[in-house]
């Protein structure tokens, strides 16, 4: 029996998810561990996502640095609760902490590029178990987006046969998985998922997230400034697409807050965060979902949102909107279940980008590999 480990730090910045799987004959989550970045990292990261600053070079090195020391005390929990040693483990999938994400625009002629901060010889020697890493760069190397990467496994986990289903990961950016009935895949970043929420209640409630919601949920809805933020333009873009907080962050937020919101209450902007999350999410499915897709599956931090999950069910009518823990796989395990699975391909030598998600040149083989010995 092969068992891997899947490591994911995803831009909500809330920490490090870690699975312990088998594969054979079907998913199995053996152990799952979260483990939360400490508030300074959370801050350094989020600076490095914007251009500027003082000795950036160095100060994502040891970013770097601090992101895999977490990687590993997670592995070593995992290892820890299941009772096991580094050498029963074949092998890990590490995202790493993106910090710049620039694909190619269409047409251009120099290839784009896509930055996640990782230490990945390091993360070997502190774990003893090979790492396979750098997951996005042969796709964006192709032609491709190099993101979402989890469609594929989504496809693999979640469909059923002749039946479409659509899944949601709300993580700090939002992506779409749409799978119809005779198995073809899409998918792609639709919007934002956390992130400007997050940034709103942190600067006003001094608060990491807003628990399930509730904030939100006392709050109205400001219709002009949800209109405004529904005008842009990479909201109308056709897949493939992908963002990130290069584009959805407080800097964006701020000059819809001062022809909309001026004067508003908080929590009314939190409402209308929420909401505009939603919209985005709904529209995606209504633009490109089969028709005949009524199921949805929620996963990431998001399917913890009461508010969220309340309204995508009011503006999704007829359909089953659940979480992927009705799915029989834990919202907050499914990303770095996907990494686990992203390895375990790189293991076998199969390819596991999705070029009609990615807009890829055709199939690669993802990742790099650093082994333990």
């Amino acid at each position: 029996m092969e068992r891997y480990i899947g490591l994911m730090s995803g831009t909500s910045l809330d920490g490090v998810d870690g699975v312990l799987a088998v594969f054979e004959p079907q998913l199995q989550v053996l152990a799952h561990v979260h483990r939360p970045f400490s508030q300074p990292l959370k801050q350094e990261l989020l600076s490095l996502v914007r251009p500027g600053g003082v000795d950036e070079l160095h100060r994502a090195a040891r970013a770097g640095i601090a992101v895999s020391e977490r990687y590993a005390q997670v592995v070593q929990a995992l290892l820890s609760d299941a009772a096991l040693v580094p050498g029963d483990v074949h092998a890990l999938g590490a995202h790493g902490q993106t910090v710049r994400h620039q694909p190619a625009d269409s047409g251009a002629n120099e290839p784009g590029y896509t930055l996640q901060l990782l230490q990945p010889a390091l993360l070997a020697e502190r774990t003893g178990i090979d790492v396979v890493c750098d997951f996005r760069s042969r796709d964006v190397a192709a032609g491709g987006q190099g993101a979402p990467l989890v469609p594929g496994f989504h496809a693999a986990v979640f469909a059923r046969a002749g039946e479409a289903v659509a899944v949601l990961n709300l993580g700090g950016i939002a992506n779409l998985t749409l799978v119809d009935e005779g198995a073809r895949v899409q998918g792609f970043d639709c919007g934002p998922g956390n992130a400007l929420m997050d940034e709103w209640v942190q600067r006003h409630r001094g608060e990491p997230f807003d628990a399930h919601g509730a904030w939100a949920a006392k709050g109205q809805v400001l219709p002009a400034l949800l209109a405004s933020l529904r005008s842009e333009a990479f909201l109308q873009l056709p897949p493939p697409k992908s963002t990130g907080r290069e584009l959805f962050h407080e800097a964006w937020l701020a000059p819809h807050l001062r022809r909309h919101a001026d004067g508003a209450r908080t929590q009314d902007v939190q409402a209308t965060l929420a909401e505009f999350t939603v919209w985005c999410a709904v529209d995606a499915l209504h633009r490109h979902a089969a028709p005949t897709t009524r199921r949805l599956l929620v996963c990431g931090g998001g399917a913890l949102n009461h508010h969220l999950m309340h309204r995508l069910v009011a503006l999704l009518p007829g359909w089953q909107v659940t979480d992927t823990d009705a799915a029989g796989l834990p919202a907050q395990q499914v990303e770095a279940g996907a990494f686990a699975w992203l390895a375990k391909a790189f293991v076998e030598a199969q390819p596991a980008n999705r070029p009609e998600v990615t807009g890829a040149r055709g199939a690669r083989r993802l990742g790099a590999l650093y082994p333990a010995r």
